[in-house]
């Protein structure tokens, strides 16, 4: 079954769906298009030209001082930047708030970027190709017993759509992948954290993950052949989903906001439904 897409209705209702947040742990994608998130006559030229320095491929802001890094412009042009990723941040919460409140006061909201450019189609390595599709996993940043939850804001000032494809559901693909992915090694994990190499030591479904994104990328024929529907969000839309059990790929469309948030398998209303219980019961055994 490809991962559904699910427009939400300004009261927070989906057709054919009990609950917002089981739609969301079963796979899906929600869309939500009438959440306001104005731009202020100062803030319109973010989305007229990057204030980007071009050395990454987004501009974010971190940690608890919320930094800016990435960014291009004056002093002032920065700092007026850095403060509409903070209200996004804040639009971010909102709607978990709103619209998703079994999770409030259990997500944690980590980064939050500004993507001003075209979605990247040189032909760039295929790690690195994220029009191939995938799940995510972070190299350096173990996530364990962790959820990925993203929320998404198309604000073309043109019209121009978010493109994306969104593949089959994540326990079909993981019983066609998991066979060929290489066995966990304890003692590996333990010395790229020993090393700093990991910020935290790789757990066995971190293990997993990263390998999966990597077998997803390099499978060409599954890239071309495999279950998938394209996707376009529209200006003014924000969806949000699970990335890390919503295979996906980003095919055009410039100018987005993006905050990432993490959620504990065991804050789930189910978390039987987790990639991390998912790969466990495929395995029939727990993840190391």
């Amino acid at each position: 079954m490809i991962s559904p897409i699910l427009s939400v209705a300004r009261d927070g209702s989906a057709p054919g769906v009990p609950s917002l947040v089981e739609a969301l742990e079963s796979g899906s994608v929600l869309v939500f298009h009438d959440e306001d998130f104005p731009f202020n006559d100062f803030e319109k030229r973010f989305v007229e030209r990057p204030f980007a320095d071009g050395k990454a491929k987004n501009v974010n802001i971190r940690g608890k001082e919320a930094s800016l890094r990435g960014a291009a412009g004056t002093p002032e042009e920065q700092e007026a930047l850095r403060q509409l990723l903070i209200r996004y941040k804040a639009f971010a919460q909102g709607l978990i708030d709103r619209h998703l409140p079994a999770y409030t006061g259990k997500i944690t909201l980590a980064g939050t970027s500004y993507r001003p450019f075209e979605v990247d189609q040189r032909k760039l390595s295929w790690r690195r190709d994220d029009t191939r599709l995938h799940v995510d996993a972070f190299p350096s940043n173990p996530i364990g017993e962790k959820r990925i939850l993203r929320i998404f804001r198309n604000i073309n000032p043109n019209g121009q759509p978010r493109l994306w494809r969104v593949g089959e559901d994540f326990g079909s693909m993981a019983e066609k992948f998991l066979p060929r992915l290489p066995g966990y090694s304890p003692s590996s994990a333990r010395l790229l954290a020993a090393l700093r190499i990991t910020k935290a030591r790789r757990s066995e479904y971190d293990h997993l993950m990263l390998h999966l994104h990597d077998a997803l990328k390099q499978d060409i024929e599954y890239q071309q052949k495999g279950p998938q529907a394209d996707v376009q969000f529209a200006p003014g839309q924000t969806w949000v989903t699970f990335s890390d059990l919503v295979m996906h790929g980003a095919m055009g469309g410039r100018y987005m906001l993006e905050q990432t948030a993490y959620l504990p398998v065991t804050s789930q209303a189910d978390p039987e439904r987790s990639p991390q219980r998912i790969l466990a019961k495929k395995l029939g055994r727990k993840l190391r």
